[in-house]
């Protein structure tokens, strides 16, 4: 499950008063809350490392629900922090780049390119509309590149984090040219799986990206 930077705390608060109170532990990728019953929940960090310093009014010293308090009230301020992230998504025929400065949208770039579907047909005519079929997805991947580097990379020296989405066999293919490099040496989790890559679906892929993923054992 995912939890939004601004229901962390909310959250950690009720799982500690279902499971009997809670204890928390740190790392720079992971908040791990051990309940009184036995219950874990962990919270994985976006955009690993977690300082701990980041959240004022919330002193990390001392023990118990105090301290755990402190550690989660450190992760919503790490995950709520405006940063500057690229985010390029594609599908087979579609493709949406955008740079985000925390949820705004600051510059983008959407579109598309006609690919076939399979052919059940057989013999020479199957052939020949395989190797066009191969033609197109060529061009389609070409142009997502295109705008990849068009939108994302004169923003390259100031990008936090590069986040992609789409068809992960897709973006496979994206990431074979080279002009996106410095792009994919920012790339960070989550992968976002989502449908034809539209202006809508891009505006809201800061819901996933900033969202924290929880894990609850037990």
């Amino acid at each position: 499950m995912t939890v939004a930077p601004e229901r962390v705390e909310r959250w950690a608060g009720g799982f500690a008063a279902r499971h009997g109170g809670a204890e928390a532990t740190a790392t720079p990728g992971l908040v791990r809350l051990t309940a009184a019953d036995g219950a874990v929940a962990e919270l994985h960090v976006p955009f690993p490392p977690l300082t701990l310093g980041e959240a004022p009014g919330h002193p990390l010293p001392g023990e118990g629900p105090e301290r755990a308090a402190g550690q989660v009230a450190a992760l919503a301020a790490h995950a709520r922090r405006d940063r500057l992230v690229g985010v390029l998504l594609v599908r087979l025929g579609g493709y949406a780049a955008g740079v985000f400065d925390g949820e705004r949208l600051v510059t983008s770039k959407v579109g598309s390119r006609q690919v076939h579907g399979r052919s059940a047909a057989g013999g020479w005519s199957q052939q020949r509309f395989a190797r066009r079929r191969e033609k197109q997805s060529a061009e389609a991947l070409e142009a997502a590149a295109d705008v990849a580097a068009r939108v994302l990379l004169p923003y390259a020296d100031e990008l936090e984090a590069v986040v992609l989405g789409g068809d992960r066999r897709t973006i496979d293919g994206v990431r074979r040219d080279r002009r996106l490099a410095p792009l994919l040496a920012l790339e960070r989790p989550p992968f976002l799986t989502v449908p034809d890559p539209r202006l809508a679906v891009l505006r809201e892929a800061p819901a996933t990206f900033r969202a924290v993923r929880v894990r609850v054992v037990g």
